[in-house]
């Protein structure tokens, strides 16, 4: 197979982690933001959720495109689109105008994500491909270590609004790696024709196979315990726990640098044992580890005792994202775009959804710690169903 610069793999990454940056950089200014528009723990979560919502329908947006009109220049369209919306998201004058642009702004940041699945889709496949996805995993780890503390130092110096200000220069600084990094790969001869019926094919071809939604729905369940994290910890460790905005984004940087170490473990793992197999370990720590979470959040024991089980529920994405990512693509022949779009808009939308609604009871310790245990369980049952149908048609 032929060899693609690593500089290649290292934008796809940054390009995957512009969407989800929106969400990274402003959660050590989510209490702030929430308290000076006069909004509510749930309805300021929203911000978030509206983001995830965003990111889950634009998939389906941008995949069905990239398959039509090839890569490149969706890609430019929907970055140039997130940095004005960035810059509103700055001037926003109430919570439910943010919320409104919050929406669009994840439609525009979608792309990045599923249109730089479907170029590692487009160049590689088998173990190549776990670990082209697990170094997309990487990448995307190192953006949580930073945003946070960038989000913690812009809060020294402005309020929650430089933020957003902060993510249409780094949006600026990605239309120019998309331009001079990533190539077109999508041949013109392989691209869906025909009128708006054909391009959404791809997605009805996704929907109705069996062992790719398996996986689509076992990466969505874990990505729950991830999306749980993102939206809760804010609260808990901040407010139930007393940790500054600085603090909190130190921690939240110790816990990215876990997912950025299981990615790059699995880069190895994936020359070395099935996907299925590492998975299955991975989410069976993890569970472990979010009773630990519960169990902490129930006796209401010390940071330390939360901290230490919550860094392994939080490394363990690392390992799940591109392997379950892989699993599912790997069922994919043709129209990858779309079938991209479908496994990055199940994970977003239980994402976007569950946290929130779970939250309506009170946001604490015990709550992330049952939802992620949940969640995480209902993944491992998924997995142990398509072993067993993947054995059943071998």
């Amino acid at each position: 197979m032929q060899r693609h610069p690593r500089s290649l793999l290292l934008a796809l990454g940054a390009l995957t982690a512009f969407g989800p940056l929106s969400l990274d950089v402003y959660l050590p200014s989510l209490p702030q933001l929430g308290s000076d528009l006069g909004a509510s723990e749930s309805l300021t979560q929203f911000t978030l959720s509206a983001c995830m919502i965003g990111l889950a329908l634009g998939q389906l947006l941008w995949g069905p495109i990239s398959d039509r009109y090839g890569r490149r220049m969706p890609l430019f369209i929907a970055i140039t689109g997130f940095i004005v919306t960035s810059l509103l998201c700055a001037v926003a004058p109430t919570i439910e105008v943010l919320i409104g642009i919050r929406i669009v702004q994840g439609l525009c940041g979608a792309a990045g994500m599923v249109i730089a699945r479907a170029v590692v889709h487009d160049l590689f496949s088998g173990a190549e491909a776990v670990a082209a996805y697990s170094t997309l995993a990487a990448v995307l780890g190192i953006t949580p270590v930073l945003a946070p503390l960038v989000g913690g130092g812009i809060a020294l110096v402005s309020d929650w609004r430089g933020v957003f200000v902060t993510l249409a220069v780094i949006g600026a600084l990605l239309l120019a790696v998309a331009a001079l990094a990533v190539p077109e790969t999508h041949a013109p001869d392989d691209r869906t024709a025909g009128g708006i019926r054909n391009d959404f094919r791809g997605i009805g071809a996704a929907l109705a196979n069996g062992p790719f939604m398996l996986a689509a729905a076992t990466l969505g369940l874990a990505s729950i315990a991830l999306f749980s994290y993102l939206q809760m910890s804010p609260f808990v460790l901040q407010q139930q726990y007393g940790l500054s905005p600085q603090g909190f984004a130190l921690v939240f940087a110790a816990n990215s640098v876990g997912i950025l170490a299981a990615a790059t473990l699995n880069r190895r793992l994936a020359r070395r044992a099935p996907a299925q197999r590492v998975v299955r370990w991975s989410l069976s720590i993890a569970a472990a580890a979010a009773i630990a979470v519960l169990l902490a959040g129930m006796l209401d024991s010390s940071l330390p005792w939360l901290l230490v089980p919550l860094f392994v529920v939080m490394s363990s994405h690392g390992i799940n994202n591109p392997s379950l990512t892989a699993l599912g693509l790997g069922q994919i022949t043709r129209s990858a775009g779309s079938a991209s779009a479908v496994l990055g808009t199940v994970s977003m939308l239980l994402g976007a959804l569950v946290p929130p609604l779970v939250s309506l009871f009170g946001v604490s310790a015990a709550v992330l710690g049952g939802t992620m245990l949940a969640a995480l369980v209902g993944a491992l049952v998924l997995l142990a169903v398509a072993s067993a149908r993947g054995a059943r048609n071998a």
